[in-house]
């Protein structure tokens, strides 16, 4: 059975045992920082090249826009993202390998609430998604963005939102009615 400091089955004891893994994980850190700040300079230099986006921003259109976010997304994912994967499962077969004992003596991650004071992110990417329909369907997916007034922005994004809020507001008061109607039952 490995010696833990009494009191210490958390951050401090874990680093005194192990602090090279520690020092080679932070290493390991700043290096996959490096590289992504390098595979995204590396990318955006060569979009332009390559032909994937106009060489000035007033020709973007937002299929240019999306198009650019996809294509770095991938080679990210292909760049860091694989070597991110290869360390972790290292991570874990070397985590696996320390006796059960001494893992179990570890609690790195205090039980915590549930709650969330954060949120709305998954509701912005929906409106989103909607805009890009709502753009596409009146065809200007691939007009320069420059070309656009400022109220079909402001009537495109609240149109989507619409969508959005009707696709999700109907459900949401049919259950709600439905939720009414059984407690009115029950009393």
């Amino acid at each position: 059975m490995a010696e833990n400091v009494p009191g210490d089955g958390s951050w401090k004891g874990f680093v005194r045992k192990h602090w090279s893994m520690l020092a080679f994980w932070v290493a390991g850190g700043v290096l996959v920082a490096i590289g992504g700040i390098l595979v995204f300079l590396w990318f955006v230099g060569n979009a332009q090249s390559t032909g994937l986006v106009p060489g000035t921003l007033d020709l973007w259109t937002l299929g240019n826009c999306i198009s650019f976010v996809l294509n770095l997304i991938f080679w990210e994912l292909v760049y860091i993202g694989i070597p991110i994967a290869a360390a972790a499962l290292a991570g874990w077969l070397w985590w696996r390998r320390i006796p059960y004992e001494e893992r179990k003596g570890y609690s790195f991650f205090r039980s915590r609430s549930r709650s969330t004071s954060g949120g709305g992110g998954f509701f912005s990417l929906l409106v989103f998604i909607a805009f890009c329909f709502k753009v596409s369907s009146d065809g200007k997916w691939n007009i320069p963005i420059s070309t656009w007034t400022l109220n079909y922005l402001v009537y495109s994004y609240l149109t989507a939102l619409a969508w959005i809020l009707i696709i999700i507001g109907i459900p949401l008061a049919l259950g709600g009615v439905w939720w009414l109607s059984r407690k009115m039952k029950e009393t």
